[in-house]
């Protein structure tokens, strides 16, 4: 199905694909500057989660395991000069859904699941898909390729 039939708020113009659809990372892990194995708190033990992280599908769960990276919660998903920004979506019973990371230039990755990795404007994701932006976090930013 294409992206703007998952995705009804972004138009053709409105985001760009920068990446093949691959299995091999999701978008937490994309988050988390990664993109060699997929991100989740499955109770199996399935995804790959950090050791230091609780393995509950709660935004709180994503917060504290953002948090062990030296994340914090913030209120804007503005760009601030000196912070990189996530944003945590979230369906509308409060389950963590999608996790999108900011780009230098302001706008927003996502990978989306399986499929490609694209570039957009961060209410451009929000809808029946991945539900709404449910937390805003912020850290110090270091020098990573994008």
């Amino acid at each position: 199905m294409p992206i703007d039939q998952v995705f009804p708020r972004l138009t053709p113009n409105s985001y760009s694909i920068t990446s093949p659809e691959t299995e091999d990372y999701n978008c937490v892990a994309w988050a988390a500057h990664e993109s060699d194995r997929w991100w989740w708190p499955d109770p199996f033990g399935i995804g790959y989660w950090p050791n230091s992280a609780h393995r509950f599908v709660t935004v709180e769960a994503f917060v504290q395991t953002f948090q062990s990276f030296g994340y914090e919660v913030c209120a804007s998903p503005n760009l601030e000069v000196g912070f990189d920004k996530i944003a945590i979506f979230a369906s509308p019973n409060g389950e963590p859904t999608h996790i999108a990371r900011q780009l230098s230039n302001g706008r927003w990755t996502s990978k989306l699941g399986r499929l490609e990795d694209i570039e957009h404007e961060l209410p451009g994701i929000e809808g029946a898909a991945y539900g709404e932006v449910a937390q805003i976090m912020r850290k110090a930013s270091v020098d990573l390729a994008e």
